[in-house]
């Protein structure tokens, strides 16, 4: 009789062991599904962190140059510097482009003011087949926004102290003793003028 009911207990704990082992399994199945959804959005995030930072970048570069064509009138220095002068074009080629790199289209580019940009992205691979339904077409998105600081400061020289004597620029405690006769190597870079980072 003992015997008889050590087999039936082995019976009766035979399903409970099956049902554990396949709650385990679709929870691994499940932490594994959620794990490609993560993994998919960190992709999506890094695309649209690259694409804003490089269309920034670009308009950071489009500053800089007019700052060198205005290097002999330093009345328009501060509005190049807080992001106004003429010509500078759209940077959402590079945002696309840097998207591109990282698997993922642009679905939104737009300035953010006049020193910034605001980019949002969609991956080109989905999530993938997992337990999850509906994973197998979904797609991530992330958004970006990078922005750009002057890190320059400078003082108008005064009204009679000629047109070559251009003011001292400081950027960041390095101090720019510019002479207009110096080959534009010699100038400050666009790093040098302007910090671009991505937004808090």
């Amino acid at each position: 009789m003992r015997r008889f009911r050590r087999y039936g207990d082995a019976g009766q704990a035979f399903p409970i062991y099956i049902t554990v082992v396949g709650g385990l399994l679709f929870l691994a199945f499940a932490y594994f599904a959620v794990g490609q959804a993560a993994a998919n959005r960190n992709d999506a995030q890094t695309a649209a962190d690259a694409a804003a930072l490089a269309a920034a970048q670009d308009r950071r570069d489009q500053l800089a140059g007019a700052w060198v064509q205005n290097l002999l009138d330093p009345t328009k220095w501060q509005d190049i510097f807080d992001g106004e002068a003429n010509g500078l074009g759209l940077s959402c080629w590079r945002a696309d482009q840097l998207a591109a790199q990282n698997d993922a289209d642009v679905l939104r580019c737009l300035p953010d003011g006049l020193l910034g940009y605001a980019i949002e992205v969609e991956t080109n691979k989905s999530v993938g087949h997992s337990i999850v339904p509906g994973t197998e077409e979904r797609k991530s998105n992330a958004s970006a926004v990078a922005v750009i600081e002057s890190r320059c400061t400078f003082e108008l020289p005064a009204e009679d102290a000629g047109d070559e004597v251009l003011p001292l620029l400081t950027c960041e405690g390095r101090e720019w003793d510019l002479d207009p006769k110096e080959p534009v190597e010699l100038l400050p870079k666009p790093e040098d003028l302007f910090d671009v980072h991505l937004a808090d």
